[in-house]
């Protein structure tokens, strides 16, 4: 294959109607019903407040993969990646896309969760996290998964997900803007065989990103949640992947991070339909860097406040404002020298903190902008 041809592939094929952090559910709707008769188009189920759950499913080979996104309804950068990667192969002319769909066959969910995702909330309508009732199986949206994953009977899975600004890649000074994850099947994280699987798709996966975001690639916390969905079919013995989409810098409305979670699929469904993913090993998997709570979208330093020289964090708290998502920042902690990164550093050099808007410093307050030896500084 020829280098680039994924990355060449996603500036031709990105839905550029469908950007943003927030899109309305009816515009996603509206694009799925627009799709050529290449693709079977179901509603396979009811969400809380009787909105379709949607599959779109393509291909005619025996190797059986599903892939669902926005389990979470304010984690929008998959389903972005998700519906560029439709639209990449409705070209029948492409090579890839010819052998991926004669060797394997595609079921995706686009959204899961779509009341969450019109409201921009991580819950369902019942404020439930579906991701935490794999069990006990309460709620409509996840027996509609688990249903299809019954009928379908996948190969493989994945779990797909938006991660928070705050994790960084290890020790270092990188944002962890992919992490992946093999869940765990048990309270040991033993090693079976659809957990060494994940993993080893996972090492094929980041061996090419490096080439894109070298550092960059962190690998998820393994704790083990019976609740967790990827944790419950990997204890059903389906090699399940989690993609977490997180920060790249200056990307709030990751429409950066949504072309490298599209180059992560497409080698990932390159090396299923090749087979070259028993290439590699599951060392190549904990060689990747775990996240790390790291980062502040904000951080002063060293500004004399009170008398003290401090460092001040804030953090963005995502809201959805007339159909637009605001970022509106806030502070989160004030101490002398916070051992953590920022995304965006103010250096005080020592001034003294004159003024803030609104006029209160204290932990929870927005801060619109700050006055620093007479100089405005907006932060909103």
């Amino acid at each position: 294959m020829k280098k680039d041809h994924f990355l060449n592939s996603f500036e031709a094929n990105k839905v550029s109607a469908i950007s943003g952090r927030y899109f309305p559910y009816a515009v996603l709707e509206n694009f799925l019903k627009t799709l050529p008769n290449k693709f079977t188009l179901k509603p396979i189920g009811k969400s809380v407040l009787n909105r379709n759950i949607y599959t779109v499913e393509i291909g005619k080979g025996p190797t059986r993969i599903l892939l669902w996104s926005q389990m979470h309804g304010n984690e929008s950068t998959t389903t972005k990646a998700i519906l560029d990667l439709i639209r990449f192969l409705e070209d029948s002319d492409d090579d890839y896309v010819k052998r991926l769909l004669s060797r394997c066959r595609l079921r995706i969910i686009p959204v899961l969760n779509p009341d969450g995702a019109e409201a921009y909330t991580r819950y369902n309508a019942r404020q439930i996290d579906l991701n935490r009732d794999a069990l006990a199986e309460t709620q409509p949206e996840i027996k509609v998964l688990k249903n299809e994953a019954r009928d379908f009977r996948p190969d493989f899975c994945f779990n797909l997900h938006d991660q928070r600004s705050i994790f960084g890649v290890g020790n270092t000074d990188r944002p962890a803007t992919l992490s992946f994850l093999s869940p765990a099947f048990n309270e040991n994280r033993d090693i079976n065989r659809s957990r060494k699987v994940a993993m080893q798709l996972i090492a094929g996966i980041n061996d090419e990103l490096q080439k894109y975001i070298p550092g960059q690639i962190g690998r998820y916390d393994d704790k083990f949640n019976p609740n967790c969905i990827g944790d419950y079919f990997q204890a059903q013995n389906i090699p399940t992947l989690l993609v977490e989409a997180g920060h790249y810098p200056k990307d709030y409305q990751r429409e950066v991070t949504r072309k490298y979670v599209f180059l992560g699929l497409c080698r990932a469904l390159d090396l299923l339909s090749t087979q070259n993913w028993t290439a590699f090993t599951p060392s190549g998997y904990f060689k990747i860097h775990q996240n790390k709570k790291s980062f502040y979208d904000i951080i002063i330093r060293d500004v004399v406040w009170e008398n003290n020289k401090v460092d001040m964090a804030l953090h963005y708290e995502e809201c959805l404002i007339n159909k637009e998502v605001k970022f509106i920042p806030k502070i989160k902690k004030i101490q002398s020298r916070l051992p953590f990164f920022g995304h965006r550093i103010i250096d005080a050099n020592h001034e003294k903190l004159e003024k803030i808007s609104p006029k209160s410093i204290k932990i929870g307050e927005v801060v619109e902008n700050i006055v620093i030896n007479g100089k405005i500084i907006p932060i909103l």
